[in-house]
């Protein structure tokens, strides 16, 4: 389905958040076409005058952090175009907002923001729950950082990491080309976790790794490997404690050194081993897993389980059409 352009103002939004515009529109547009495929807004067409101009706002019914707001400001150029409509005010993406207050103030054709309406919300709902919800995790493990996952509504995923830096945290591999991470799978077709290592190290030499590890024999093997980033796995709370300790043991060493964040560069050649936790995380015991000396906290519910943030869109009074050119 053909729609209108984008206006500079909104290419530039896009790009200083750090997202594809080409990107951008494609999953926009097939969002509308999921609202437009059987025909034009049957309902608006029929009940609001062609020539009506409405003052709306976007505001929040609960507290969170707002993310989308270059992905909603798509949206109302591809359905209404560029020049047609103006963008009032808006808060910036990973702005926390109280509630009922308002996220983004906008002057258009009625028409067109109500065809508009309902995908401005759902991306602005969903990348806002997203972001909301790794705020919250970003205090609770802090000064550990909390990371995202693969595990992304498909076509969505590089929208929903975008929420997360948003929110405060930080991005995993994007793909599965960008990054290498060894998990218990690929340990048993290779062998052993260093015959693992080594073969991605001898295929791709400068590709960042990361081994996922579910005892302390295997965190021995990867640090022994020279891995730089150790997963670990659905690991009890002592174990983790201990696994960051060994990263400041010299290989064979049975004795103890002081665990936790900061301790490790004093200490022998395995100084640069870095953690992060994962599997059964939750929020009540984010800050104790954080304790262990942990450097990443990974969690797939910061996209596969984030609830929506409740925004919704009102328009308060009709006003003069705007012919401001955004």
């Amino acid at each position: 389905m053909a729609y209108q352009e984008l206006s500079s103002a909104t290419t530039v939004l896009i790009e200083s958040a750090g997202l594809d515009v080409s990107l951008v529109v494609d999953r926009v547009s097939m969002a509308l076409d999921e609202d437009l495929a059987y025909g034009p807004d049957a309902t608006t067409d029929a009940t609001v005058p062609s020539d009506q101009t409405v003052k709306a706002f976007v505001a929040a019914r609960s507290p969170g952090v707002i993310s989308g707001v270059p992905v909603a400001v798509a949206v109302l150029d591809l359905v209404i175009g560029a020049g047609r409509w103006q963008l009032v005010s808006h808060k910036p993406d990973g702005s926390a907002l109280a509630a009922a207050e308002v996220a983004l103030e906008i002057v258009a054709p009625t028409r067109g923001l109500l065809t508009a309406e309902r995908t401005v919300l759902n991306f602005l709902c969903h990348l806002s729950g997203v972001a909301t919800l790794t705020a919250a995790w970003s205090r609770a493990v802090a000064p550990a950082k909390v990371r995202d996952t693969r595990k992304t509504i498909p076509g969505l995923r590089v929208l929903e990491k975008y929420a997360v830096r948003c929110g405060g945290g930080m991005n995993h591999r994007m793909g599965l080309g960008d990054a290498g991470l060894v998990k218990d799978n690929h340990v048993v077709a290779a062998g052993s976790v260093a015959a693992a290592v080594g073969a991605i190290r001898a295929s791709n030499p400068s590709l960042p790794l990361e081994v996922e590890c579910d005892n302390l024999s295997q965190v021995r093997e990867a640090i022994d490997a020279g891995v730089d980033l150790i997963l670990l796995d659905n690991m009890s709370i002592d174990a983790m404690r201990e696994a960051v300790q060994l990263a400041g043991q010299p290989s064979g060493s049975s004795g103890t050194s002081v665990g936790g964040r900061g301790s490790r560069g004093d200490v022998g050649g395995n100084s640069g081993v870095r953690f992060e936790a994962s599997g059964g995380l939750t929020l009540a015991t984010a800050a104790e897993v954080a304790s262990t000396g942990v450097d990443f906290v990974a969690v797939g519910a910061l996209t596969h389980s984030a609830p929506t943030l409740d925004l919704g869109l009102d328009g308060q009074q009709i006003a003069t059409p705007s012919t401001t050119d955004r």
